[in-house]
């Protein structure tokens, strides 16, 4: 079961942490809104909205992660296993949205905020509203956002480099997860053959590529950064 921790912030919002499945869901939270009784009320039910959804989208999403690695095709043929990132990020939107309704906000909007990356790991769901206070109309604003980070039992976490996500280690080096599947495959066939392989470099980082780069500044031998 996740386990949760709370710490307060003060009127400007709030900060959770909780466990999803082995990885970690760090939600932010923020409103906009007048020190007054009622639009507060109002706010702790929008916010625990946002929370839940955003926490409900972490987990869809955690429960399909490692899907996004799995080759599209095996000999020829369609992998079920696998899932494209669209599939992906719906399941998380639909999570969230349903979750929002549920705890009465419907018209909640589920963002993605690193959608470009390969594998994207942050939702965010942001629940507004309109409340009257003392004969004035006041938007209320709620965020929460999650990020699964490393955890359950990954070895390594790449952040830049086009890839947001965890590493498989081969021979000490990381790399993707779907890389490392390719890996193995090529060389279990070199080792049937009698040839050994040996990783010299994998996964960079942006700032790895930089310094490798200013090194040799030559795009014949090294890539610049990104």
């Amino acid at each position: 079961m996740p386990s949760v921790a709370n710490r307060g912030r003060g009127e400007a919002g709030q900060v959770l942490v909780a466990l999803v499945g082995g990885l970690v869901a760090v939600l932010v939270g923020v409103f906009v809104l007048g020190a007054v009784a009622h639009g507060v009320g109002r706010h702790g039910e929008a916010q625990r909205a946002a929370v839940l959804a955003a926490l409900a989208g972490a987990r869809a999403m955690h429960e399909r992660y490692f899907r996004l690695f799995e080759p599209v095709l095996i000999d020829g043929r369609p992998n079920p296993s696998h899932l494209a990132k669209d599939a992906y990020l719906a399941a998380g939107q639909d999570a969230a949205a349903a979750v929002a309704a549920a705890n009465g906000a419907p018209d909640a909007t589920v963002s993605f905020p690193d959608a470009e990356t390969f594998a994207p790991v942050r939702v965010r769901v942001q629940v507004q509203d309109r409340v009257e206070v003392a004969g004035r109309g006041v938007t209320l604003r709620a965020i929460a956002e999650a990020e699964l980070g490393p955890g359950g039992g990954v070895t390594g976490f790449a952040r830049g480099g086009g890839y947001t996500g965890p590493l498989a280690m081969r021979q000490g080096k990381g790399m993707r997860p779907d890389v490392a599947q390719a890996f193995d495959r090529m060389a279990a066939a070199a080792r049937a053959a009698g040839v050994q392989l040996l990783i010299t470099s994998a996964f960079r980082s942006d700032a790895e590529q930089a310094i490798l780069f200013a090194r040799r500044p030559d795009p014949k031998f090294t890539s610049s950064a990104g």
